[in-house]
C-alpha cells in the first residue's frame, strides 16, 4: 500500500512541474482509484451457550413432632425462715469485741472500724452479723447513727 501510495505522489509531482498538460515532457493524468473497501467477513456463529446442569430441587425440611407441652406447676409456697436463735446482747467493751473483729474482719482500716463498731455495740447493744449490710438487724440505732459530718458511722 504504502509503494502505490508513494508512486502516485511522485506522479503527482512530476506531471505539475512546470509542463503544460499536453506538453510532450508531461505525463498523461494517472486515474488513482481508492483501495477497495475490506470484504466483509461472514458472521461466525456464537459459541453454544454452556451446558447448564439441572439439579433437582432440595427435599422440603421434615419437620420434627413437636414434645409434649410441659404442664408448670405453681411453685411450691416459700417456707418460712429460720428464726435465729436469740443473742444475748453486748454488756461491756469486752462482750463487743469478738462481734466487732468478725464484723472488721475484711475492712481496708480495721483499727477505724473496729473503734465505730465498738462505738455503736455500746450504744445500740447490736452488732449485725456477716462482713457488710445486715444494719436493719439491729434496728433504727445501728442503721441511721451519723458522724459529725453526716455520714453513717456504724460499719
Amino acid at each position: 500500500m504504502a509503494p502505490l501510495l508513494f508512486f502516485a505522489f511522485f506522479l503527482l509531482i512530476a506531471s505539475t512541474n512546470g509542463a503544460a498538460p499536453g506538453a510532450p515532457g508531461a505525463f498523461p493524468p494517472v486515474n488513482v482509484s481508492s483501495p477497495t473497501p475490506p470484504v466483509p467477513m461472514p458472521p461466525t456463529t456464537p459459541y453454544p451457550p454452556p451446558i447448564r446442569l439441572i439439579t433437582p430441587p432440595p427435599p422440603p425440611p421434615v419437620k420434627l413432632p413437636s414434645p409434649p407441652l410441659a404442664v408448670k406447676l405453681p411453685p411450691p409456697p416459700p417456707s418460712p425462715p429460720l428464726p435465729t436463735p436469740p443473742v444475748s446482747p453486748p454488756k461491756t467493751t469486752a462482750d463487743c469485741i469478738p462481734l466487732c473483729s468478725v464484723r472488721c474482719k475484711l475492712h481496708s482500716r480495721k483499727n477505724v472500724c473496729l473503734r465505730a463498731c465498738t462505738t455503736c455495740c455500746l450504744r445500740c447493744k447490736c452488732v449485725p452479723p456477716g462482713q457488710y449490710g445486715n444494719r436493719e438487724k439491729c434496728g433504727k440505732c445501728y442503721a441511721n447513727m451519723t458522724t459529725r459530718g453526716g455520714r453513717l458511722k456504724c460499719p
